[in-house]
């Protein structure tokens, strides 16, 4: 039989991902302390492995697909093919992005004011060439967490670090003089297993429906009864992602109205609904949109 190597992300993501492949028709199931979680199909084998080490676990051809940030696939400089973007949005509704940060009252207040300072980072490698690029030279050091606290305290003069809100930024006293890059989750493949015809198929189906549920995370469906005469009245105030699907109700001159709309219009739409004379409506959830 067939198989595909999956890796799924270890850490703030993993929860996230294995809801996100629940929603697109896999089950996963994992305990706390095995990295080979089981799977409801056959043909796929999986390993959780941390974002940092994907790209290079799927480039080596250990893994033939998996999951993992832009930033990490940069930093390790991997050969490997982006099949989709995967914007979680129950984790976060936009791109991280990875700042250069320094002492409130630092004098530093540009990348040439760095020059020969001391920057701590866990993204050495992309860090290094950032500034090498730019001719400054700066002495990087690797940091295995808590790095706000590393220029806080002094021992190091600058950082690098991935924010999305920079509440922990200015939480900690500290003032952004440059955003590096912005990142966000993306579904990766080894570029030999991207040539077997079945393992491309088997993958893009996944990306398909991966994709597809992420879409509807923020949508749902709604559904109403209409009278025949309201009918045109509704359908002035009802939004759609393309048009609302209309079906006439057997011997009544009333109309079953179903549409998709963002899951935030939800509230201001219905009330307006009511009044132009809609009955019955459902509001559903939905786990895919393809």
């Amino acid at each position: 039989m067939n198989i595909l190597k999956l890796g799924l992300p270890k850490g703030s993501l993993e929860k996230p991902t294995m809801e996100l492949f629940a929603k697109s028709g896999w089950k996963i199931t994992t305990t706390s302390r095995n990295y080979f979680p089981e799977i409801d199909d056959p043909e796929l084998s999986c390993s959780i492995c941390r974002p940092q080490e994907m790209s290079r676990y799927v480039e080596g051809g250990i893994l033939d697909c998996g999951i993992t940030g832009k930033d990490w696939i940069l930093e390790n400089q991997s050969d490997v093919e982006v099949i989709a973007d995967l914007v979680y949005s129950k984790v976060s509704r936009k791109p991280t992005r990875w700042i250069i940060a320094v002492p409130g009252d630092s004098d530093i207040t540009c990348l040439e004011d760095l020059e020969g300072k001391t920057i701590a980072t866990e993204l050495v490698g992309y860090s290094t060439r950032f500034f090498k690029e730019r001719g400054i030279n700066v002495d990087i050091e690797f940091s295995w967490g808590a790095t706000e606290a590393k220029v806080v305290t002094g021992l190091a003069d600058a950082i690098v670090e991935v924010t999305e809100t920079e509440s922990t930024i200015r939480a900690h006293g500290l003032r952004i003089i440059h955003e590096m890059m912005s990142s966000n989750t993306q579904f990766i493949v080894n570029k030999k297993a991207w040539t077997d015809p079945w393992k491309r198929e088997k993958i893009e189906n996944i990306a398909i429906l991966l994709q597809g549920a992420l879409r509807a995370e923020n949508i749902v469906g709604l559904k109403m009864n209409v009278p025949e005469e309201k009918l045109e009245a509704i359908i002035k105030v009802l939004p759609s992602m393309n048009f609302p699907t209309v079906s006439h109700l057997y011997n009544k001159k009333w109309y079953s109205v179903e549409t998709v709309i963002s899951e935030h219009q939800v509230r201001d739409l219905v009330p307006q609904l009511i009044r132009s004379g809609a009955q019955g409506i459902i509001e559903y959830v939905l786990n895919k949109v393809i």
